[in-house]
């Protein structure tokens, strides 16, 4: 519960140059991490906003008690991040009109001192920039081996980038040209936002300073599999979107899943008795790929031990995504909406 406890912050929305830019928080039942986030957000921003989907636990009349604009998202329409982002957005044009920068986070993350102004001044220097993020940072990346494999996640070369992550700055004026993140998709909204803006001719930038502290808080492997599975879905769903653009959007990611997944598994296991068993050999199809990211981590600079990591639930993970990629097909079929796969 996030009780009555209140947060010393400072005066937001101080600097000239930040005048115009607003932060849209969104989260549930974030607890503590909501503190930190919505204190973090208040200290360089002009203006706040928190979209909240259905929290119980407060965060709401907390949010409220820092002076903070609060939207409840309807029950009645499913939640998705992307109705939430969209949402806030929105509002922050009505309630601040100077506003042209809206940051994105999410309600588990601290935005890192700084980031907003060297994010804005990004803008300035760059034309057709849409969006601008950094590096978000894992709060505990030692705590579990999924907290790891999040730090090592997060970590992205700084430059021109093809997609951001659910915390970046974006130009107002952009989203409204291609009607923001589409509200439908229960996962993989940021890079379908910004495959959009990019058909467009908008560009994505990569700052190479920390942008965000992330609480990833996963300690069991449910948590890992449900959070995979959700990926599986968002490339099934983006491959099925867009995967006729010339960009070929997903499509080798989804076919990446269904290869080591499905496809492979089942020529080995089928062709089993027909070949007297020879056909098993092509399980050594794994531990050679499993190697093969274990020569690419390492080559990053990354350490045997981070390296094995990554390699062993990469293979892993193909698994949990194909369940993600069957329910994309299933509910594709039966004219279902998808429903919300959540780890937390």
């Amino acid at each position: 519960m996030l009780g009555d406890a209140k947060v010393e912050q400072e005066s937001p929305g101080s600097s000239p140059a930040l005048a115009d830019v607003g932060v849209v928080a969104i989260g549930r039942n974030e607890g503590d991490r909501l503190k930190a986030c919505l204190a973090a957000a208040r200290r360089d921003a002009s203006a706040v906003i928190y979209v909240d989907s259905g929290s119980t636990d407060g965060s709401r009349d907390w949010a409220r008690e820092q002076g903070i604009e609060v939207i409840e998202l309807d029950m009645e329409a499913p939640f998705t991040a992307a109705r939430a982002r969209n949402a806030g957005w929105r509002r922050l044009a009505e309630i601040a009109p100077d506003a042209a920068f809206v940051q994105v986070v999410d309600g588990d993350c601290e935005l890192v001192e700084g980031f907003l102004a060297d994010a804005r001044g990004a803008f300035d220097s760059a034309d057709r920039l849409a969006a601008v993020c950094g590096q978000r940072r894992e709060r505990y990346p030692d705590r579990t081996r999924y907290n790891r494999l999040c730090s090592l996640e997060w970590e992205a070369p700084a430059g021109p980038s093809a997609s951001c992550g659910g915390d970046a700055m974006f130009r107002l004026g952009a989203l409204r040209q291609v009607g923001g993140f589409d509200p439908t998709l229960i996962a993989g909204e940021e890079p379908e936002l910004c495959f959009r803006l990019r058909q467009r001719g908008w560009k994505i930038l990569r700052l190479g300073r920390d942008m965000a502290l992330h609480d990833a808080d996963m300690t069991r492997l449910r948590q890992w599999w449900q959070r995979a599975r959700r990926g599986g879905h968002a490339a099934a769903e983006g491959a099925w979107m867009h995967g006729r653009s010339p960009e070929r959007y997903n499509v080798r990611r989804t076919a990446t899943i269904l290869l080591w997944a499905l496809v492979l598994p089942l020529l080995i296991l089928g062709l089993a008795w027909p070949t007297g068993g020879w056909s098993l050999l092509g399980l050594g199809l794994y531990p050679v790929q499993w190697l093969r990211i274990v020569g690419k981590e390492l080559r990053r600079g990354r350490s045997g031990g981070d390296a094995r990591l990554v390699a062993t639930f990469t293979l892993l993970g193909k698994f949990p995504q194909l369940a993600g990629v069957v329910s994309f097909v299933v509910d594709r079929v039966r004219g279902r909406r998808a429903e919300l796969i959540e780890y937390k």
